[in-house]
């Protein structure tokens, strides 16, 4: 959302009122300012739908054994943290990112893992590599087009898709929470030898089908 500098009187103490406020939510004047005016004359804002999407998905996974989700107010980004059943049960982040403008991505989700096992990180890698293919050939067909994935050195990234069609803030937290869960259970099925390769894709597929909305 384009963004223009206007200028306006205000009384010292309402700014200071302001300010206070901003300092307590993590914001700043402006932001505030602009989040208030919004709220006032019923326009949501990017930054307020948003922070409506990544609230609801940690009300949505606050339940969850095997996702922490931790969301800062007024953030775009928000974090869950999972522990793979590996020997001494190593620690791996999700990271949700999601973009103030559209277009064909709304987002990130990085998956971060450190771990100095190397029989760990080639099973994690041949499970990354494994997803992409499955998304290249299920997924992609679906959203009309491929998304993009990276892996770094302790970082697995793949794009956020639009969403295939016009959704509430609740619909598209629940899709995300959906697709996070899945993705970390398949993982660990995958990484302990309960699933094989083709077993991944036929939960994957089945989830695929059902689900509501695509990402």
């Amino acid at each position: 959302m384009k963004k223009t500098l206007y200028s306006l009187m205000l009384s010292e103490d309402v700014v200071r009122e302001v300010d206070a406020m901003a300092h307590r939510m993590g914001t700043n004047r402006s932001s505030l300012i602009n989040q208030i005016l919004a709220e006032y004359v019923g326009y949501t804002t990017p930054e307020r739908r948003i922070s409506d999407v990544l609230s609801a998905v940690e009300q949505l996974l606050a339940p969850s054994r095997e996702l922490v989700p931790f969301f800062a107010p007024n953030s775009l980004s928000m974090s869950l943290k999972s522990s793979l059943e590996y020997k001494y049960r190593p620690t791996i982040k999700y990271e949700v990112e999601l973009y103030r403008s559209g277009g064909e991505s709304i987002g990130a989700l990085s998956v971060v893992f450190r771990t100095q096992s190397a029989p760990l990180l080639a099973a994690m890698t041949e499970f990354f590599r494994l997803w992409k293919r499955l998304e290249d050939t299920h997924l992609a067909p679906l959203i009309g087009h491929r998304l993009s994935y990276a892996l770094y050195e302790g970082k697995f990234e793949r794009s956020l898709a639009a969403p295939d069609k016009n959704c509430t803030a609740e619909e598209l937290a629940a899709a995300i929470s959906d697709y996070v869960q899945l993705f970390d259970k398949l993982m660990k099925s995958y990484l302990s030898g309960r699933l094989d390769a083709h077993e991944v894709e036929a939960a994957y597929y089945s989830h695929l089908i059902n689900a509501p909305v695509h990402i």
